[in-house]
């Protein structure tokens, strides 16, 4: 999985420009369709589902959170709290978490590198198919 499309949306969709009217606007937002969720729910034992995380607090607990809870073999948890990593760089840091209990911390490095690391851990998964 790619990152979130948007955790959530507008409840109504404006059909033209929205003036500028008055010092505030307010805009009621409902859920997404959680697809990673929903992808986790009809995976078969021959699939390989890889989801990333990206949090600002309680990293570590929402990572594995999120490994149980949507069914993933592997969350790859980007932090904003790291230093050289988040948005805006071209440098990154990231935590893998497989769905077995390893837990794999890389250090900031440019994100092609990261990528490779992240398709690398994919490749290396001890990973069954076949297994029931």
């Amino acid at each position: 999985m790619n990152t979130a499309v948007a955790d959530y949306t507008p409840v109504k969709a404006a059909t033209e420009k929205i003036k500028k009217e008055g010092d505030y606007l307010s805009v009621e937002l409902t859920k997404t369709k959680d697809i990673l969720k929903h992808l986790g729910a009809i995976k078969t034992n021959s699939q390989l589902l890889v989801g990333f995380a990206l949090e600002t607090n309680n990293e570590e607990e929402y990572a594995q959170k999120k490994l149980k809870e949507k069914n993933a073999d592997m969350i790859v948890l980007n932090s904003l709290s790291d230093k050289g990593a988040g948005f805006g760089l071209d440098t990154n840091k990231i935590t893998i978490y497989e769905k077995e209990g390893a837990i794999k911390h890389f250090d900031t490095k440019p994100k092609a590198q990261v990528a490779k690391d992240i398709v690398n851990n994919i490749i290396n998964l001890k990973y069954d198919p076949y297994k029931a």
